[in-house]
């Protein structure tokens, strides 16, 4: 694999309106919420995130702009998604030899909302949600929307339920880890 070879996967996520909002966290670290919630998704023709993940051998560091504008990524829910991320595509690559180290690679991403963002439109959600699809699809995960919703969740609660469309339900879960803590369509 040559140093300056870009891996690079693009997605979209919708915009949520939660229907049942939940009320406060159980748990701030793992952004696990204090009750179940039920939202609807609204048309990705009208409302929507764009976003493109990279990596690179030659990236030196890992990037994120948003509209252009370059973000911080040491942000702890940010970093949460990463680590998860990296975490299950370490474990793809130790099944298979052949696979490229991509979770040693450093990530660029790139994000654009096609609605004004923190405008009261759940943008951190379609944001968070377009993000965790980006970088499982890059990484060739074997992940189901609700397995990464559990991520998603750790970015943006209400971004566990922008991986999908129609409405969609965050279960609050019961376990301590937040293992049980995702949506279903």
């Amino acid at each position: 694999m040559a140093d300056d070879e870009i891996h690079r996967s693009s997605t979209f996520a919708p915009v949520n309106i939660a229907v049942i909002k939940y009320w406060g966290k159980r748990d701030t670290a793992l952004n696990l919420p204090t009750n179940s919630s039920l939202s609807v998704t609204l048309s990705q023709d009208d409302l929507r995130t764009h976003t493109t993940a990279s990596c690179s051998l030659s990236f030196a560091k890992d990037e994120l702009t948003l509209n252009g504008e370059q973000q911080d990524i040491s942000g702890a829910r940010t970093q949460a998604c990463l680590r998860e991320l990296r975490g299950l595509r370490r474990k793809v690559e130790a099944k298979d030899d052949g696979s490229p180290k991509l979770s040693g690679m450093m990530l660029k991403i790139a994000s654009e909302n096609n609605f004004p963002t923190a405008a009261g439109l759940a943008s951190s959600a379609a944001g968070f949600a377009a993000l965790v699809r980006a970088i499982a699809d890059l990484y060739a995960l074997p992940s189901t929307p609700a397995e990464l919703s559990r991520i998603a969740r750790q970015g943006s609660g209400s971004a566990c339920r922008s991986l999908f469309g129609g409405y969609a339900a965050w279960e609050m879960g019961k376990e301590k880890d937040g293992s049980d803590s995702m949506a279903y369509e």
